[in-house]
Parts: structure tokens; C-alpha cells; sequence
């Protein structure tokens, strides 16, 4: 997962209070999903583009049921844009990089 922060479950009030200062990308992923691993080096792209501006986080769905619970994952890849402690947006599976720029600009 390289420079992208891992999060469990015992992380989701740190989660919520990052993000009353930048917005916070929770993607919801599982080792075992395709498209998962596919969109893992989007994202890495993506954080590095947007390190600044926003904190990109994984949990995994496998290991952490309480997140994606909150979250209200039905699918993954599922990320959402958390936004002064509220969901933003959501995506639900594999997205483009130029998808995904589209989607964070329009929000921040």
C-alpha cells in the first residue's frame, strides 16, 4: 500500500476529526478484489498529486467491519470524501485517474 496510511476500525474518530481540517478519502478495499488492487496505484498517483490538499486512508473491509458499517459500503472498491466530519461523496468501484481528479476537485 506503500505511503497510504492503513486504518482500522479504532481509527474512525481520529478520521472524523482529520477531517475538519482537510477532507479525508477513505477507500474501502479487500486483498482479495480485483479491482481493488487495480485502483491501489490510481491512488497512490493521487496522493501524491493532492498530499497537501487531502488525506487518502484504506480500510480493510475484511479485517474492519465497523467503517464501511458507518460508511454504508454495499460494493468495493468503495471510497468516500469525509468532510468536516459528514460524507461528501462516494464512488463505488474501479475509477480512472482522471475520474477521480475530476471528483476531488469538484469538492474541494
Amino acid at each position: 500500500m506503500g505511503t497510504i496510511a492503513a486504518k482500522t476500525d479504532a481509527d474512525w474518530e481520529e478520521l472524523v476529526k482529520l477531517s475538519h481540517n482537510k477532507p479525508v478519502l477513505i477507500d474501502c478495499w479487500a486483498p482479495w478484489c480485483g479491482p481493488c488492487r487495480a485502483l491501489s496505484p490510481i491512488l497512490e498517483e493521487l496522493n501524491s498529486k493532492y498530499k497537501d490538499k487531502i488525506e487518502i486512508v484504506k480500510v480493510n473491509v475484511d479485517e474492519n467491519n465497523q467503517i464501511p458499517t458507518q460508511l454504508g459500503v454495499r460494493g468495493i472498491p468503495a471510497m468516500f470524501l469525509l468532510m468536516e466530519g459528514e460524507i461528501a461523496s462516494n464512488k463505488v468501484g474501479l475509477q480512472s485517474l482522471q475520474n477521480l481528479i475530476m471528483w476531488i476537485e469538484n469538492r474541494i
